[in-house]
């Protein structure tokens, strides 16, 4: 990870050069690849069309580093998480154009989720803690999580586990992302630091805490615990799907942190789950090549159904079982995404991708067809 964050830097000096000298009308030119806009992609019953111009933002008023994470609101708007502190948050409406904008305070804004509380929308923010300077150089300090309104008024804070006694003096605090349960109940991934979930009433009270890398049980640790998302396609059985990005996979488990499975995801490094209706989409974030080995510019974005198995790959190549297990899956000769990094499903079934270290692109659309 802290490797992938150097090659960032310098991939972010040469975009913020192009930035510079490009027209204001749409990051959609800074896109790395220039396949067609009018392409099809994805496989089965999950096949979109690719809108990179669907923002309708200017570079010299709204700039973006990397657009990490993407939810939709009660009215229907699009609500992104950005790490640029011009604007931490973007809200769009479905045509893409924008309507809101705040937050100067995430220099690591990285995880967004909506809480309805009461008729009421919140939103959880995560700042992972790993930044830029006004030199352009990384920096990495202790994370925080903030519970605001939908226009920025923060309700409280969550701080650094070691403050309450839970995490050792040696143990980071790199928070990536979190979830919410049907009682309020706030679940924090500290995906870049010491890799547990942690549980917390809906107050920010400190409940419990698993994962890690210290179980007996080697499929109860988590390895890059990116994400965590509240399942409740069961609705009298929900459970947390975790991811553990560098094992390839999302772990299951019960509400209270008890290993239930896991679900392998050969050669994809995915982000969290984002559970509509039956199916479960993510961004993946890189894939791995034909030899085995992770490299960079390789997203895609993934979907999964009822079962958890994978139906299709838009940006990726099509999904390909024997014997029932899921073979390593590439991404598309003809690559799309860079680094897809969170998803979005709109009440049509269109996805909104956000992608990190992809040239300071805003999020991608995908028209559902």
């Amino acid at each position: 990870m802290e490797k992938s964050r150097r090659n960032f830097i310098k991939n972010t000096a040469i975009a913020s050069a192009l930035v510079a000298t490009a027209p204001a009308k749409s990051f959609a030119i800074l896109h790395k690849d220039m396949q067609p806009d009018d392409q099809t992609i994805g496989h089965g019953g999950f096949t979109y069309k690719a809108d990179k111009s669907w923002a309708k933002i200017s570079v010299n008023s709204n700039p973006l580093a990397n657009c990490h994470e993407m939810v939709q609101d009660s009215k229907g708007r699009l609500i992104m998480l950005g790490d640029h502190t011009h604007n931490n948050i973007l809200i769009f409406d479905k045509s893409g154009k924008l309507l809101d904008y705040w937050g100067t305070s995430l220099p690591g804004g990285h995880g967004l989720t909506i809480s309805k509380e009461g008729g009421e929308d919140f939103l959880l923010l995560t700042d992972c803690g790993w930044a830029l300077d006004r030199t352009g150089n990384n920096y990495g300090q202790s994370g925080q999580v903030l519970k605001t309104t939908l226009d920025g008024k923060l309700i409280f804070a969550i701080g650094h586990p070691r403050t309450i006694g839970i995490y050792k003096d040696d143990e980071l605090f790199k928070p990536t992302e979190t979830a919410v349960a049907p009682n309020g109940d706030i679940y924090v991934a500290d995906g870049y630091g010491s890799d547990y979930i942690i549980h917390y009433d809906s107050k920010g009270q400190y409940i419990r805490h698993f994962g890690g890398h210290h179980n007996t049980n080697k499929d109860h640790n988590l390895v890059n615990a990116h994400g965590v998302t509240v399942d409740t396609r069961d609705k009298n059985n929900p459970t947390l799907i975790c991811t553990s990005r560098e094992e390839n996979c999302f772990k299951v488990f019960t509400l209270d942190g008890k290993f239930i499975k896991r679900i392998d995801m050969p050669g994809m490094y995915v982000c969290r789950a984002v559970v509509n209706e039956q199916n479960i989409y993510a961004g993946v974030c890189w894939s791995k090549n034909a030899e085995g080995k992770r490299f960079d510019y390789s997203g895609f974005v993934t979907v999964l159904d009822a079962n958890n198995k994978v139906v299709s790959n838009p940006g990726g190549a099509a999904p390909v079982y024997k014997n029932g297990v899921l073979q390593q899956t590439l991404q598309a000769a003809n690559p799309i995404f860079q680094h897809g990094h969170d998803v979005c499903i709109d009440e049509d079934k269109n996805v909104y991708v956000c992608q990190w270290n992809a040239y300071h692109t805003a999020p991608v659309k995908l028209t559902r067809v």
